[in-house]
């Protein structure tokens, strides 16, 4: 069942829960987090980022996100992770996606503020829901953060995120405080008392990016003040990426689809045992 993300948001809102935002730049990829959504009956959300065109196309993936959410069992929002450019927002919108995400947080906060409010027209136009960020994660989907900020320069400051959220109008805000997109070096520390203000001066669901490789009790603690979506990827698609490594050390595999099989099987698994954490209380 295709839905907004405000609609899907409104539903963990209610349950005290987070919903899954799982990155799916191919078929295999979606086929596994929508088979996990639907086992454990979870909400969704398959996601593509701009930065994923020269994997998969957008006007290749696209359709193929919105016609399986449509036919899930489950709620799937599809939306567009990481818009950097307002035309290839567009784009998304165009094709049907009921979500994307502006990322103008490398930018000055003006600039950032006024692409969001272009974007949040857009979005209205076509009926989407809209999500923005303000503050710097590390490892970002458009770049790596520059080595020369602070920690404070790149963490969310609360006052600055109520003001960027009244200035925009936006449905849902991304915040750093201490995840990073790819993978954990070391045991992420997360200033949960910087998301617990944020969440007092600000009326909208709260995003957790970079969060595969956060530690079941950070997922639940960010979920009880707040979060209400939780960005997913690098950790299941590794698993997809050992299962073949796997199938390929201990058999004599001839056929792609063997392989594509097994990753899949292994994504899942992943992607299940994550929805459990953000979607039981």
């Amino acid at each position: 069942m295709l839905v907004t993300m405000k609609e899907i948001l409104k539903i963990a809102e209610e349950r005290n829960i987070a919903v899954g935002a799982f990155n799916t730049p191919n078929l295999e990829c979606i086929m596994a987090v929508i088979n996990a959504a639907e086992k454990g009956n979870y909400p969704v959300m398959i996601t593509h980022a701009e930065v994923h065109e020269d994997v998969m196309p957008l006007s290749v993936i696209g359709p193929i996100m919105i016609g399986m959410a449509k036919n899930a069992k489950v709620e799937v929002c599809v939306h567009l992770d990481h818009g950097d450019t307002l035309p290839y927002i567009e784009r998304a919108l165009k094709l049907g996606f009921t979500s994307i995400m502006y990322d103008g947080s490398l930018l000055s906060y003006e600039e950032n503020v006024n692409n969001t409010k272009k974007a949040v027209a857009l979005a209205k136009k076509y009926g989407a829901s809209i999500e923005a960020e303000i503050g710097i994660l590390g490892g970002r989907e458009s770049g790596s953060k520059p080595s020369e900020l602070t920690i404070e320069e790149m963490y969310t400051d609360p006052y600055v995120a109520k003001k960027f959220v009244e200035d925009t109008g936006i449905d849902a805000l991304a915040a750093s405080f201490g995840t990073a997109h790819g993978f954990y070096k070391t045991k992420p520390k997360l200033d949960f008392e910087r998301i617990k203000k944020i969440k007092e001066l600000v009326d909208i669901p709260l995003v957790m990016h970079g969060g595969s490789g956060v530690s079941p009790e950070d997922y639940r603690t960010g979920i009880s003040i707040g979060i209400r979506k939780i960005n997913y990827y690098s950790y299941m698609s590794r698993v997809g990426v050992e299962a073949i490594r796997s199938k390929l050390e201990n058999e004599e595999v001839q056929f792609f689809p063997d392989l594509a099989k097994a990753a899949v099987e292994a994504m899942e698994a992943d992607a299940e045992k994550a929805l459990k954490v953000f979607c039981q209380n």
